[in-house]
């Protein structure tokens, strides 16, 4: 069972909006975790030609996850998802690529949280196999206003 898995309701929490969301399940939640799920449309700007789900694509789930565990966050203090971007990677690795129809899990642990600056650990699963890893530090655009 998802804590939050309409459309509708991830858009609200998420300031991307279609056609770029890569999350539609906010399956566990935390202070300093949170597993999303995602499942992988046939027609998406990130799903290639043959049906398969770019890096890229790969890249920005993972990063829509921390802003999907962020607009929660805010949800819950009854404010507006914040906007941020992405501002390293490091140590990502993608050891599979996923096909239209699959379902990724992803599952996140917050390191470190300071001054708008939020770095995260975490991998991504098809099944149980783990097809990506890595760690991000994403930044809040307001915080840095």
């Amino acid at each position: 069972m998802s804590l939050v898995s309409s459309q509708e309701a991830i858009c609200k929490l998420i300031p991307q909006q279609p056609p770029f969301v890569l999350v539609d399940k906010l399956i566990t939640y935390g202070d300093d975790f949170i597993v999303s799920g995602f499942e992988i449309p046939q027609k998406h700007v990130l799903v290639n030609p043959d049906g398969v789900l770019t890096e890229a694509g790969v890249v920005e789930h993972f990063a829509q996850t921390i802003a999907l565990h962020q607009g929660y966050d805010y949800f819950l203090r009854s404010m507006p998802p914040p906007v941020g971007y992405i501002g390293s990677i490091r140590d990502f690795e993608i050891f599979r690529l996923p096909r239209a129809g699959d379902e990724l899990q992803t599952s996140l642990q917050i390191l470190q949280r300071l001054f708008g600056v939020t770095l995260v650990r975490g991998e991504v699963r098809l099944h149980e196999q783990i097809i990506a890893v890595g760690e991000m530090r994403t930044v809040i655009a307001k915080d840095l206003e």
